[in-house]
């Protein structure tokens, strides 16, 4: 059944492969962590989808969740972040020590989540700083930014013109029309919006924007996905997307 589908796959145009939070599922991960970015890459990912949030003392660090031990992530200072192990027992990444790591996968595409922040002139910043860091590691040819802030895109947009930006939401809040005027390179929606409504993927290729989807974990909407051609396809489970036909780090896929 599976390789029927490859066979009828490969006749459209097929999703780019994100590994969400890194590949977390690998043995030994953890989600959000330099193990998990290493599995993404060892596995053939196309990209790798990850968290990031500005400390109260300036420090950008991976974390998903807007707090911790009950406050809020962006009011802590980086040593009480650290306090906390993620569940392999590694420390939480700086994004610096992450991205120097993901230097050693060269085909492996970044999808760097900035984190909605409530203070939005500490957002800004935030965006500012890893820009630069992106840049001066040499990674800017292949990171594209996320975010559910608008505020968070446009800056992202206006300070890296170059870069691939898309707008994160949960319900579909921008029109196609909407994400094209913003400068957005496309819509990064969560899958259930562009299941209600899958006239939203034809209007953005119709724009010249692309689709991105979250989280598609089940073979039959991943299936979905591919049949109704979405540009990229954010999931727990890179390794089922890989072997249904997903693109990864090379164009073939290294599941079959």
């Amino acid at each position: 059944m599976v390789g029927l589908f490859v066979v009828a796959a490969s006749l459209v145009a097929q999703p780019k492969v994100i590994a969400h939070r890194g590949y977390w599922r690998a043995e030994g991960a953890a989600q959000n962590s330099i193990s998990s970015l290493r599995a993404a890459g060892e596995l053939g990912c196309w990209g790798s989808e990850f968290d990031v949030w500005l400390t109260a003392d300036d420090h950008l660090i991976l974390y998903h969740d807007n707090e911790f031990e009950g406050r809020k992530v962006e009011e802590l200072t980086l040593e009480e972040m650290r306090r906390h192990h993620l569940e392999n027992g590694e420390e939480l990444p700086l994004l610096e020590e992450f991205l120097l790591v993901a230097l050693e996968y060269p085909d492996l595409h970044l999808v760097f989540e900035l984190k909605a922040h409530n203070n939005k002139e500490r957002e800004r910043k935030a965006v500012r700083a890893a820009v630069a860091m992106v840049e001066e590691l040499g990674l800017a040819k292949r990171t594209d930014y996320i975010s559910f802030s608008k505020d968070a895109c446009v800056e992202f947009a206006n300070t890296a013109p170059y870069a691939k930006v898309f707008f994160l939401s949960i319900t579909g809040s921008l029109s196609a029309k909407e994400i094209g005027e913003a400068n957005f390179a496309g819509a990064d929606y969560f899958h259930l919006i562009y299941r209600l409504f899958p006239r939203m993927i034809k209007r953005l290729h119709e724009r010249g924007l692309e689709a991105n989807v979250w989280t598609v974990n089940r073979e039959r909407d991943m299936r979905w996905m591919v049949e109704h051609s979405v540009d990229y396809l954010t999931t727990d489970h890179p390794e089922v997307a890989l072997s249904l036909g997903g693109v990864g780090s090379s164009s073939s896929c290294c599941c079959h």
